[in-house]
């Protein structure tokens, strides 16, 4: 079985925006053909690129390394490289180490997009085709994500709730349930749910099982 899988499609009116899926996981052994498919765009003068993470299960350093030794020269041409649909596990690491301050990162690859067309100034563009959406558990709402700051007041409380009530839910099963009329159609994405999780204590099973423990 192949370690990754890599894909390139080219959208926009003038095809000057690329999502590359990625699959698999990427490190020294396999980073060097998600570096040859992100090269041959930007030799093709493309450098509005979005990375679709969401069936990537790991990245080492020698993967990060090629997003950030990107952004300079993307970024002076007024381009960028967007990040989306990391599952909690990789968007752990890629919070931890701090490329939260250099990288954008997205729910989905509709949310990238949308930022691109923000950026562009243009209202309409053609959207990318959705690929085996039923398979990919976690893609959320197309609806753009909630910033933090903007997050009604007493989700945290909701986020707790789900999260202990169902010790077993992932940030994307309890985003799903939060877009419920019981809970209020809170529009929140799965990373915006991951970030409430840790802020909590309550990102993995056994830490809401002893926060179970501690309430009886």
């Amino acid at each position: 079985m192949e370690g990754i899988q890599v894909s390139v499609e080219k959208i926009g009116p003038q095809s000057d925006i690329s999502i590359i899926r990625v699959g698999g996981y990427i490190d020294t052994t396999t980073s060097s053909e998600l570096e040859r498919a992100l090269d041959s765009l930007l030799k093709a003068g493309v450098f509005r690129v979005i990375i679709d993470l969401g069936n990537v299960d790991y990245i080492s350093s020698a993967g990060w390394g090629i997003f950030i030794s990107e952004i300079k020269g993307m970024r002076e041409r007024n381009g960028d490289l967007k990040l989306a649909r990391m599952i909690p596990d990789v968007y752990e690491v890629f919070e931890l180490l701090e490329f939260h301050y250099i990288l954008k990162a997205f729910d989905t690859v509709e949310e990238a997009i949308n930022s691109f067309e923000e950026e562009m100034g243009i209202s309409t563009l053609k959207r990318a085709e959705p690929v085996d959406e039923e398979d990919r558990p976690e893609m959320v709402s197309e609806e753009p994500e909630m910033e933090m700051q903007s997050i009604p007041q007493g989700l945290d409380e909701k986020i707790r709730q789900l999260a202990l009530e169902n010790v077993s839910w992932g940030p994307s099963r309890i985003s799903r349930e939060l877009n419920t009329e019981k809970y209020g159609f809170s529009r929140v994405g799965t990373l915006t749910v991951w970030r409430y999780l840790r802020k909590l204590n309550l990102g993995g099973r056994k830490q809401r099982e002893e926060a179970l423990g501690k309430s009886h």
